[in-house]
């Protein structure tokens, strides 16, 4: 039993990083647009399908593929910023823009339909095929990989927002947006790359979820009902602890698993209801923002 208990939280651990690569991205774009984009489940149900689509038809190696999914990630993401968020003006624009993310969503998933049907697929490489030995048991190397990758984005995501001039920009905009039009940020096109920025992240989130798990086009509905749960644990917009609050709900329900398995899927929606419940503001909250 104790190998087993040191299994799951090892387990936990390292899958908390792949859901924290998934909601590092959401979790910025609520900082400073202050919008919960529900479309962030099905980006990264896109980003899978983009990493499927380079493995399978052009035989490339799903971390070089990153290359080029992060690039086009980011442009769609510019892309539905400009079009479905940036028209929205006025006091309905809080309701108005989470209408718009889940018409990006609908308008999403019938894409994936129409191109790769209802079947599932999964990513089939090296990476999720091999493993190491640890401790008695063996961990996945594409664990491993998602872990380090989640790390690694949250480090750069930290790097741009305090090391560099339009980090000083995203940050003036997220503590008072006329203050900063005043000093001549242009907000609008901070907003824009940051929610590039928030959705390329997503095309490595897609790569290994994608190489660990089956997925369809319908898979991003479960994907943001968790992202949500984890973002709502670290508090809306504290990017670090949405390292913390995954590894915590993985941990917790790799551990549930053990025990009652049925129960294990519930895990995420009863941290969600109880957080909400006795802490409202999250393990990490942040001031109120407001940008458009």
């Amino acid at each position: 039993m104790g190998t087993e208990v040191t299994h799951a939280i090892a387990d936990g651990i390292l899958g908390g990083g792949v859901y924290a690569l998934m909601a590092a991205g959401l979790t910025l774009i609520f900082g400073v647009l202050d919008i919960i984009n529900v479309a962030q489940g099905i980006m990264v149900v896109l980003g899978a399908y983009l990493s499927y689509v380079l493995s399978v038809h052009l035989h490339l190696n799903v971390l070089t593929g990153l290359l080029i999914t992060v690039p086009v990630m980011f442009v769609i993401g510019v892309a539905i910023h400009w079009l479905f968020i940036r028209p929205l003006r006025g006091s309905e624009r809080t309701s108005m823009t989470l209408l718009a993310c889940f018409a990006v969503a609908l308008i999403t998933e019938g894409i994936l339909y129409w191109r790769f049907g209802s079947n599932y697929v999964s990513l089939h490489n090296s990476y999720s095929e091999s493993s190491v030995h640890v401790l008695g048991f063996y961990l996945a190397d594409i664990y491993l990989i998602g872990f380090g990758l989640a790390v690694a984005a949250i480090a750069a995501l930290y790097l741009i927002l305090y090391r560099t001039t339009f980090g000083r920009a995203v940050r003036a905009t997220m503590q008072n947006q006329t203050a900063a039009r005043l000093v001549g940020i242009d907000v609008t096109r901070v907003a824009a790359v940051t929610f590039g920025i928030g959705t390329a992240v997503t095309a490595v989130g897609g790569m290994v979820f994608g190489s660990i798990n089956s997925f369809t086009p319908n898979s991003g509905y479960d994907l943001i009902s968790r992202l949500l749960a984890i973002v709502i644990l670290a508090g809306m917009g504290s990017i670090g602890g949405a390292l913390v609050a995954a590894v915590l709900m993985t941990t917790a329900e790799a551990l549930v698993d053990i025990w009652q398995p049925d129960w294990a899927v519930a895990v995420f929606y009863l941290a969600m209801v109880i957080i909400l419940t006795v802490r409202p503001g999250g393990l990490f909250g942040r001031r109120a923002v407001r940008a458009q």
